[in-house]
This record gives structure tokens, sequence and C-alpha cells, in this order.
């Protein structure tokens, strides 16, 4: 039960993000990322009071579709303001894009900690401290966040869906990257199962998750000026794919070995590394306008028609 609830969690995010795209394209930036900051307050609010299985996966699909809103209208205009950036000579796009998502694994890596020991105290006080959380990001998106964007221009044109349904490589490329967000789920789903065999608990989870977010917060600057400047953006995702096909066999090669304990650990951790070493090297915008992951496709500012990476 606990799996299917996380699989509709994550479905409910990033298998909604076309939603939150197309949304963002017709009503714009601001109405979008205010009314996913409300839905995730309401979600947390729910979740935190649900008693009955209906109520929590009701809560946990808001908690989803919420992020499947703010989440690609914030993404779009960073990406677009990094494009704008670089196109006024300040600076490269590629550090712009690293340093926010380094920001981002920096919330993820106090997130886990501070919510181990707010679910020590109770399960509805981690639920209520995540919606006082959002009611700050609410606030502040409120505040900062201009009512027009200059230079965003909202697109209600028809027959994006169609055009985007008979792009063929634009398909490929969903059905490539839904493999990746496939993998990388597992951090939340597998890699639980795994760390409680080996070590009796799930309690070492948390230390792995601020694991991989350290990482990005180190790392993530260093390897993207590294490989910006040796390598293509296809020579990066191909590293980033075999990282992460390394990071599976790492845990397949020791299970059969069934090692408990802090030994048994171990492999779960290579995974951890791995894996977050492959998103790292995978975080390389492409060409100028074009959205900085396949998540982020389809909203006007990023556009899909995108051309695809040299050969």
């Amino acid at each position: 039960m606990v799996g299917f609830v996380l699989g509709l969690r994550t479905f409910s995010q990033q298998g909604l993000f076309v939603v939150g795209g197309w949304l963002v394209d017709r009503y714009g930036v601001r109405p979008v990322v205010l009314t996913g900051c409300v839905a995730r307050i309401a979600g947390f609010v729910w979740l935190g009071y649900a008693e009955r299985t209906w109520a929590v996966i009701g809560a946990v699909l808001l908690i989803g579709f919420a992020a499947a809103l703010f989440s690609p209208a914030v993404e779009s205009e960073v990406a677009r303001q990094a494009v704008a950036w670089e196109g006024e000579g300040h600076g490269s796009r590629t550090r712009v894009l690293a340093l926010f998502t380094v920001s981002g694994q920096a919330g993820t890596f106090v997130g886990p900690l501070l919510g181990g020991l707010l679910l020590g105290v109770d399960f509805r006080a981690a639920c209520l401290a995540g919606a006082g959380v959002f009611v700050l990001v609410l606030a502040g998106h409120a505040w900062l966040m201009p009512q027009h964007i200059p230079g965003r221009v909202r697109n209600r044109e028809r027959g994006g869906v169609r055009a985007m349904v008979r792009n063929r490589r634009f398909l490929a490329l969903c059905c490539a990257y839904g493999t990746y967000l496939l993998a990388y789920n597992q951090l939340y789903l597998a890699l639980s199962a795994e760390v409680e065999r080996a070590a009796g608990s799930q309690v070492p989870l948390s230390w792995l998750f601020a694991l991989s977010s350290l990482l990005v917060v180190f790392a993530q600057l260093p390897v993207t000026n590294w490989a910006g400047n040796r390598l293509d953006l296809r020579r990066s995702m191909t590293i980033g794919l075999l990282l992460i096909a390394a990071g599976f066999a790492v845990v397949a090669a020791a299970r059969p070995a069934a090692w408990t304990g802090t030994v048994g650990l171990l492999p779960a951790a290579g995974y951890v590394v791995l894996l977050t070493l492959a998103r790292c090297w995978s975080s390389r915008p492409p060409a100028p306008g074009c959205p900085t992951s396949p998540r982020t496709v389809g909203s006007a500012s990023t556009p899909a028609r995108c051309p695809p990476s040299p050969a």
C-alpha cells in the first residue's frame, strides 16, 4: 500500500507536468504558482488530519498535483531568465541553472533532517510544519513575483497537443526520460525496502537522502563546469545514464551476499552516490530557449520544437 500511494504521488506530480505547463501558457506564471502553493498547503493540512486510506490518498494526490502546477512554472521561468541573463552578457546560463539546482538540493538536505525530528514528535506536526513552510513560500511569491513578467507572452493558440503528439523525436525523448524517472524514483520506493532489509529499520534512510543532497550541493557546480567545457550535451547525457546503470548494477551484484548491518548499507550508499552523480552529469541546459529538462517542455517560453542535440 505504501508503494502504491508513493506511486500515485509521483504520477500526480511528474505525470501531470504537461497540465501545469499548459496552464502557465494560458494564464501566466504568477496565478499558477500561487494556486499551486495554496493547493500544497491544503494538501499538507488534509494529510495531517487524514484518518482513512481514501483521505490519505486524496491528500497525497493534491500535494503532488500542487507541484505539477508550480514546478513547471518556476522552472520554465528560471530557464527563460537564465537564457536572457546569458544573452545580456552577464555570464553562462549553465551556472545560473546549476545554482538553482544547488539551492533546491540544500532544502532537500535540510528537509529530511527536520522531518525526522518532527516525526519523532508526531506525524501531524510534520505535515503542519510542511504547510507552514509553503505559507512562507506563498507569501514570498505573492510579494516578489510581478503581475506581468517582462518578455513573457501568454500563448492561447490551439493545436499544440496535436503537434506534440506528432513529434516523434519528442515522444522518444519522453520515453527515455520516463525511464530515467523510473530509475530515479527508486530512491523513494525500492531504496527504503533495501535499507530496512540491511539495517532492520529505515533510520539510515534519512542519512542516505542527506548524502544525496550534499553531493548535489557540493558536486553540481564543479561537475557542470567541467562537463560544460569538455563535453557536448549528448555525451553528458550518455555518461549520466551509464552512471544510473552502474548504480543498479552495484546493488544487484551485492544482493546475493545478503549482507546486513553497516556493510549491508554500502551497496545502497553506492547506489545513491552513483544516481546522484548521474543527475549532476545530466543537469546541463540545451540550446537557448529550450527547457532545462523534458519535464518543463510544454511552456510557451520553453518550446517543444527545440532542435535535438548534435550527433
